[in-house]
């Protein structure tokens, strides 16, 4: 007898470590070069499963309508691609940050599609699970994948790639982002040359290549641009952004080093409010340490 409730399921947040934006389709599409890596900042999902089809969102997302909730429509793929009779009642509670850059919708949708593949016991393989995520939106995929992943045209062509330990500081300036915004800004670069995955892995993952959407959204959100100048001031070590922004990151070699990090500058940030000598400190919305994953926390779920 299969379970009725799966509570707790995560969603985890993704870093690009680096993203190339390197051509553009008839369609509009962008051709893209990114490495994935997950981190274990997620969201958490509850779902209950019902007898009567009824796809039920029992939380409330601030500005996204249900008919535009990736998570919804999410469940309404499965259902339809699977000919299942069965409904749920989602449950989801964010701690990923909207317009941040760090693929929580997608994630979400990800789980979604994943959990409910074992909740209602429609048995699809990773790779069938994998052709329903990509009309949900390029990063989607991924998550499904459910490894580290050198990625390249729109998303779908993913290789799995082995990186090493690493800690990540992770802050979001005072600002949520708008990726169409971003990607249709007459002043993107679009012609990067192509790099190869050996290039990728022969150098160390935070100072190769480097983010083509930063210029765009540091012209767009300048204070985006001050926090990345002020951390890198402070760390003395390269920091980058996230997807289209506005969330911002630096590599360490360890969880460790990267919460140590996090201390600091909240420490830093702490004097410089209390203090008219210190000068002033931007503003963030989150400033955390967070350990890069080896693999998504639901790999196993799938039978690949």
């Amino acid at each position: 007898m299969t379970c009725a409730t799966l509570y707790d399921v995560p969603a985890p947040a993704k870093l690009n470590l680096f993203l190339h934006v390197v051509g553009r389709r008839a369609d509009g599409y962008h051709l893209l070069q990114t490495a994935f890596r997950f981190i274990d900042l997620a969201d958490m999902l509850h779902f209950e499963r019902r007898a009567d089809g009824v796809i039920e969102r029992a939380y409330d997302l601030p500005g996204v309508a249900p008919h535009e909730d990736l998570v919804v429509r999410a469940a309404s793929a499965l259902q339809q691609a699977t000919g299942t009779r069965h409904g749920v009642r989602i449950g989801l509670v964010k701690r990923i940050p909207q317009g941040g850059g760090l693929g929580g919708g997608s994630s979400d949708a990800a789980t979604t599609l994943v959990a409910l593949n074992r909740l209602w016991n429609t048995g699809l393989s990773r790779r069938e699970l994998m052709a329903l995520a990509l009309p949900l939106g390029a990063d989607v995929p991924v998550f499904v994948f459910g490894r580290s992943a050198f990625a390249q045209g729109v998303g779908e062509d993913l290789n799995a790639v082995d990186l090493p330990e690493a800690g990540y500081l992770v802050a979001q300036p005072d600002a949520s982002v708008p990726t169409a915004a971003i990607f249709g800004a007459p002043d993107l670069t679009r012609d990067t040359k192509p790099v190869k995955i050996a290039d990728f892995l022969a150098k160390p993952c935070a100072r190769f290549g480097k983010n083509d959407l930063e210029p765009v959204a540091f012209a767009r959100y300048p204070e985006i641009f001050r926090c990345s100048q002020w951390l890198e001031a402070q760390l003395a070590a390269p920091v980058r952004m996230s997807g289209s922004g506005a969330c911002l990151f630096v590599e360490f070699a360890t969880q460790a080093r990267a919460l140590l990090a996090q201390q600091e500058i909240t420490a830093t940030m702490r004097v410089a409010a209390n203090s008219t000598r210190c000068g002033t400190a931007p503003e963030f919305r989150l400033i955390q340490a967070c350990a890069g994953l080896a693999e998504h926390p639901l790999w196993h779920w799938i039978a690949s």
